[in-house]
């Protein structure tokens, strides 16, 4: 009685430091504690370690959810053989991570398919594997987020949320074109982060363009001065990885020159006239023939159509059902006229 009393108590008390995953192991590991005769502290080890690693695995959740990288790539994923300008060893020195404890930026310049997006996401899961607080958006994206902050009066706010994370990643940035007051928010996130926390940048402008980019020439001096200060610069040249399978230089094939044959105005009540179509639903001739002939009972007993039909097959049924209704709107003789019995 009082063994099982312990026991719950044991369990209680777990459930009470909210240590769920030790409370459910507790049944398990005290069996196993009494087959191999385990000493008290080696059981209490074990029972804390099957917290520990629970917790641990809902923190790398929580943090990969908070980082929003846009893809599962990591750097064990890129092809160095696709991209012989990326120096493999340079890329193994910054996947150690010691970049980021030195609160050194990096910025990957190139042209677009060349891999700049990749290996800033494949460093971003590695941020996060080893327990950093990573955080990746556009440039595009963090200057709507400013300036919808500045708008509702939430700028400090903002600023400490972009300050926060110990990897902050922009990317894209020089695809798209920027409002006039995104050079202000780019500055203001640079210098807060300046010497404390690491920013990884990806463009396909050289650093000599930034001031186009932003267009204020004065602030991207000042903004690279701070980048530049303490940085890893790659830049990444050749030719897109995405279009390394396609002949651009090939001239089209033949089939997709020729001009296709011009098709006639599908014909509508008050429109053009179309083909022609005989009272027994057969196709004129010089037509090709329907496998399904159209065929209509109306309300009149007329079975062809007051006015030209398309020849889609899908409409027919809608069509049907609008002459049925336009049918049984006639008067008297039209519906004899219809009928062929009024001519």
């Amino acid at each position: 009685m009082t063994e099982h009393s312990d026991y719950q108590r044991l369990r209680a008390h777990l459930a009470f430091l909210r240590m769920g995953a030790a409370a459910e192991a507790l049944p398990g590991l005290l069996d196993e504690a009494i087959k191999t005769k385990l000493s008290n502290q080696a059981f209490l080890e074990r029972l804390l370690a099957v917290e520990v690693d629970a917790v641990d695995e809902r923190r790398r959740a929580s943090l990969a959810r908070f980082a929003s990288l846009p893809s599962p790539f990591t750097l064990a994923d890129f092809d160095f053989s696709a991209q012989p300008s990326v120096d493999p060893k340079l890329i193994a020195e910054l996947g150690s991570l010691r970049f980021v404890e030195d609160a050194t930026n990096v910025l990957l310049i190139g042209p677009p398919g060349v891999g700049k997006t990749m290996l800033a996401v494949g460093l971003g899961h590695a941020a996060v594997a080893a327990g950093m607080r990573t955080y990746y958006t556009t440039a595009a994206d963090l200057a709507a987020k400013c300036h919808r902050a500045a708008l509702e009066g939430r700028w400090a706010t903002t600023m400490r949320f972009f300050a926060g994370p110990t990897l902050l990643v922009i990317d894209e940035l020089g695809y798209l074109p920027l409002p006039a007051e995104a050079a202000s928010a780019l500055f203001q996130v640079v210098s807060q982060r300046y010497l404390k926390t690491s920013i990884m940048i990806t463009t396909n402008r050289g650093v000599a363009g930034w001031g186009e980019i932003l267009g204020d020439t004065t602030v991207a001096a000042a903004m690279l001065d701070r980048l530049l200060h303490r940085s890893v610069v790659l830049n990444l040249d050749g030719d897109s990885y995405r279009l390394r399978d396609k002949e651009l230089g090939r001239p089209p094939r033949a089939e997709s020159t020729r001009r296709s044959a011009p098709t006639r105005a599908r014909s509508r009540p008050g429109g053009r006239a179309a083909w022609p179509r005989r009272a027994d639903g057969a196709a004129p001739a010089g037509r090709r023939a329907s496998s399904r002939p159209w065929t209509a009972s109306n309300r009149c007993g007329c079975t062809a159509p007051p006015f030209a039909l398309p020849r889609r097959p899908v409409a027919r049924r809608s069509w049907a059902r609008r002459l049925r209704a336009r049918c049984a709107r006639h008067s008297p003789r039209r519906r004899d006229r219809c009928a062929g019995r009024g001519r």
